[in-house]
């Protein structure tokens, strides 16, 4: 069975997510727990997952297994996500659809938005953000560019990297407006975790 696109036939071309080659992965896995891979096929196409740039390709990978396709189905991402939070700490995760809009509004707390691990299904995420004595932590890795001219920060740090020319597309510009007061906000890479890259 072959993997179906969500939003038409240009889906696929879109680029993998870190959740996106793993769930790839499992369903390889699972191919050949059941005996519908060899070995030797089993690593062939887990070394060609992990390094996979589009949805095509992965699609290309479990195109002979029998994959639900809801499984690697493109997920629709929604128009706007609402954060409000006052002395309390939020994450968005591994495998989380990013957007097209968030409205952040926190006090006293902390807002972490895994982008490096997200599923990304479009090229701009605009946040508008409240923050007042809290933190906001965005993960991002080459491909991601973090855009904060338009924020008025008071009191506040605004640590983000400096710009380089890593030869990477762009696969997602964050755009950041609003204010920050007696806060951070802060863009880094995600630390890496023992025993797997990423």
């Amino acid at each position: 069975m072959s993997v179906q696109p969500a939003h038409g036939g240009e889906s696929l071309a879109i680029r993998a997510s870190h959740a996106d080659r793993d769930r790839a992965v499992d369903v390889l896995g699972a191919a050949a727990a059941d005996g519908r891979l060899t070995a030797g096929e089993l690593d062939e196409r887990v070394g060609a997952a992990l390094s996979a740039r589009t949805l095509g390709e992965l699609a290309a990978l479990t195109a002979d297994l029998p994959v639900e396709a809801a499984e690697m189905r493109i997920p629709e991402a929604k128009d706007v996500v609402r954060i409000e939070q006052q002395g309390a700490s939020t994450r968005r995760g591994e495998g989380w659809v990013v957007p097209r809009r968030m409205e952040i509004r926190s006090a006293w707390g902390e807002v972490t938005l895994d982008l490096a691990r997200a599923v990304i299904t479009h090229g701009t995420l605009h946040i508008d953000l409240d923050l007042h004595a809290g933190a906001l932590k965005l993960l991002t890795r080459p491909g991601i560019v973090v855009d904060t001219d338009s924020l008025t920060a008071s009191f506040a740090e605004v640590k983000t990297p400096r710009t380089v020319d890593t030869g990477v597309p762009v696969t997602l510009r964050v755009e950041i407006s609003g204010t920050v007061s007696y806060g951070k906000i802060v863009v880094r890479a995600p630390r890496r975790r023992f025993g797997r890259k990423g």
